[in-house]
């Protein structure tokens, strides 16, 4: 399958940045599409991380306020897992070290892959790469977040069937960490193994 680029534009540059495409692609019945323009919203790559306790079967979360739910029945404070942008010459793993320190106060032991996903390829050209953190549960909660960049964010400890049962509750409605709860689900006794394993 092959697409062509004919030219792009940067429409809007300020937080994140979007531009315009236009452009021509295969078609599944053959030949190439008519001449089309795109728009897509371009963050930049991120990195997301549940921190989980598997001796407790406890996962910390963080609650901060989003522009995004503005207008969700529930609210603009949305129960999410830590997060943040890939700065270059960073690594994934880097990342999720880096802000489950800034919005948890958590060092993670160990990181166990998750998933890499385009977060909504329609519009977005977003992927974000989303690991399971193992580290010590006992002494986290807590008000976080760089003062610099506006973040105050509360850290809610929570066993892991509860969390599990807000999903179905509605009470997190964020998909990266309903993909890093359901994946911990289906790993958690692995995780509990490898733990009382050493």
């Amino acid at each position: 399958m092959h697409f062509e680029i004919q030219s792009n534009e940067l429409i809007y540059q300020g937080f994140f940045e979007a531009r315009r495409y236009w452009l021509r692609h295969a078609l599944f019945s053959g030949g190439m599409s008519q001449p089309v323009m795109r728009e897509c919203f371009e963050p930049g790559q991120s990195v997301g991380v549940l921190p989980y306790d598997p001796q407790r079967d406890e996962v910390a979360v963080i609650e901060q306020f989003r522009i995004g739910a503005l207008r969700h029945p529930q609210g603009p404070w949305v129960l999410e897992a830590v997060a943040g942008v890939i700065e270059p010459g960073e690594t994934a793993q880097a990342v999720a070290h880096r802000e489950a320190y800034e919005e948890a106060g958590c060092h993670l032991d160990h990181l166990e892959f998750v998933a890499r996903y385009l977060v909504s390829p329609g519009g977005n050209s977003e992927e974000q790469t989303v690991f399971c953190g193992l580290t010590d549960t006992s002494a986290l909660g807590g008000i976080h977040g760089l003062a610099a960049e506006g973040e105050d964010i509360r850290v809610h400890v929570l066993a892991l069937d509860e969390a599990l049962s807000l999903i179905a509750s509605g009470g997190i409605h964020a998909a990266q960490l309903i993909l890093a709860l359901q994946w911990l689900a289906l790993n958690r006794q692995r995780l509990a193994d490898r733990w009382h394993s050493g």
